[in-house]
């Protein structure tokens, strides 16, 4: 009998502990707006430690798929140090390329699954194209944080499990010209539900 007690008591204090764990679990919220002041749709909006403390290294693998002639999604994001496959579901074959700094590499003229993922681990944003179909093309933004999120048609993005700190909130939009430096703005996250916004102000 007391074994029973025991063992359903432990298992009540974990629940507990389990609870406070899971409640703790919060996410900012932000809304971006572009410098006409319209939504900003496929913004990335990522945190960065504004304090020195050390980020985890999640690194999340990703892909970007190739169907209608066209790169889907337009935008993606994934933390330094992921992998990226780049599967053809086209009807035609496709050469996908990068001269961009963060990451140069060339998929040669292929269909089907296109080999083994590419890693991305430099930080900074990756401009893909099709060397067959020019009108093809996508952008990666590559953080060194797993803190970030996209935004949807309304402009808002939500980054969940976030934990308190101090941070630099920066969002890329496609619009910024390559070398150009990212918007920030410091934040200071409690540790509960919250949200802010952000303004792509023309300079």
């Amino acid at each position: 009998m007391n074994t029973v007690f025991f063992a359903a008591k432990r298992l009540a204090l974990a629940s507990i502990v389990f609870g406070t764990t899971a409640a703790a679990a919060a996410s900012l919220t932000v809304q971006v707006t572009a410098s006409d002041s319209a939504a900003a749709t496929d913004a990335v909006v990522y945190l960065e430690s504004g304090a020195g403390q050390t980020l985890p290294k999640l690194g999340r693998p990703a892909q970007i798929e190739q169907k209608g002639r066209a790169f889907m999604p337009l935008v993606t994001v994934v933390q330094t140090g992921a992998s990226i496959s780049f599967p053809n579901n086209d009807s035609v074959r496709h050469q996908v390329y990068s001269f961009s700094p963060a990451k140069v590499f060339e998929l040669k003229l292929y269909s089907g699954a296109g080999g083994e993922p590419l890693l991305f681990d430099k930080p900074g944003t990756v401009i893909i194209g099709c060397n067959i179909h020019d009108k093809m093309s996508a952008y990666i933004q590559v953080v060194d944080t797993p803190y970030f999120a996209k935004t949807d048609t309304t402009g808002k993005a939500v980054i969940d499990n976030l934990p308190a700190g101090k941070y630099n909130l920066k969002v890329w939009y496609r619009t910024i010209a390559p070398g150009t430096p990212i918007p920030e703005q410091a934040v200071t996250f409690a540790g509960t539900d919250a949200a802010t916004t952000f303004s792509l102000n023309k300079k």
